[in-house]
């Protein structure tokens, strides 16, 4: 018969490699009825576990990993000290990657921590297209949770915030305040995290009964210097008298179009965006933004993680949604 591996207990009982590794483990994820199933087939064909990867699994580096589109962004920056300061706390270190919203990169980092490198991952995915099949094979072998952008396609424990209600709310303020022809400026839109803002913006607009217009929502680019161009042709064309940001990025390139064509925020044109920014109150006007929780999402992630490394009680596909705080400033203010 040969070699008895877990790839071979897996084609027997026609059951993934993964769902067999976890059941050997006795993982909470799989039933009591799997586990006896596939520890059954493992002694009817004398199945010996390598005892050197078991050892290695056993070893403990200390270390996670943080894998995140930037480290400039105002959010990742406040998350990625909530994350170190769970680990600091247990003695863990934390390895920070950067993909610059490549997935091609992304893949690459995941690739290299499957060494053993690291205990966990925490990553907030890349805005291009995700590769799910991949990173559901990664988190077989090593435990990851998803924070901020995610995918709701993909198993696993995701910490997010309320992207559909805050984006609802910011339409709702901006109609409030006198806007009816509302742009938005679309981003993260292959993730969940984008989508529940798209669909929140639509939603406001219908329920309000202004106009669905497509050409009010302009989708960005990956370059800063095009978004800009992008930004100011569409103020000129549409003349948009309020509009919604999806990311922090888009917004300051807002504040030099107006300026350029001559307009004037908030009387020609009502802003607001997604937005960490620790200045936004100096800006001028100061910029009204969705705050987002992310030094409190970034402790929420880590705590998660270590409650995996202990075998404490998790929900294992759990979406964890913290709560988003829109602060109202001159950017959307109401003109008598």
């Amino acid at each position: 018969m040969g070699e008895v591996n877990i790839k071979k207990l897996a084609c027997e009982l026609n059951l993934s490699a993964a769902t067999v590794s976890r059941a050997l483990r006795d993982s909470h994820e799989i039933s009591t009825e799997t586990k006896i199933r596939v520890l059954e087939m493992a002694k009817r064909l004398n199945y010996e576990p390598n005892p050197f990867a078991s050892s290695l699994r056993r070893q403990k580096s200390k270390t996670i990993a943080v894998i995140v589109p930037e480290i400039a962004n105002n959010f990742f920056s406040l998350a990625i000290n909530g994350i170190e300061e769970v680990a600091r706390e247990r003695d863990y270190h934390v390895l920070i990657y950067q993909t610059h919203e490549s997935r091609e990169i992304e893949t690459s980092f995941l690739n290299r921590l499957l060494s053993g490198r690291v205990d966990g991952i925490l990553i907030s995915l890349a805005c291009e297209d995700v590769d799910k099949e991949h990173i559901k094979k990664i988190s077989d072998q090593v435990p990851v949770v998803f924070f901020d952008r995610v995918d709701d396609d993909i198993e696993g424990v995701k910490i997010t915030t309320d992207d559909y209600e805050s984006a609802y709310n910011a339409v709702q303020h901006l109609i409030e305040n006198g806007c009816k022809k509302i742009g938005y400026l679309l981003a993260l839109n292959s993730l969940s995290t984008g989508k529940k803002r798209l669909q929140a913006y639509l939603d406001a607009l219908k329920d309000q009964g202004l106009p669905d217009d497509k050409q009010l929502i302009l989708e960005s680019s990956a370059n800063n210097d095009e978004n800009h161009t992008l930004i100011k042709n569409f103020i000129a064309e549409q003349r948009p008298d309020g509009i919604l940001s999806s990311i922090e990025e888009l917004a300051m390139p807002c504040y030099y179009a107006c300026n350029e064509l001559g307009l004037n925020i908030p009387n020609d044109l009502k802003l607001i965006s997604f937005s960490n920014l620790a200045h936004a109150d100096l800006l001028n006007p100061s910029l009204t933004t969705i705050n987002q929780p992310a030094f409190e999402i970034g402790m929420e992630a880590a705590g998660i993680l270590f409650k995996i490394f202990n075998k404490r009680w998790y929900e294992p596909n759990e979406t964890i949604m913290l709560k988003s705080n829109l602060i109202k400033r001159e950017s959307t203010r109401w003109i008598i």
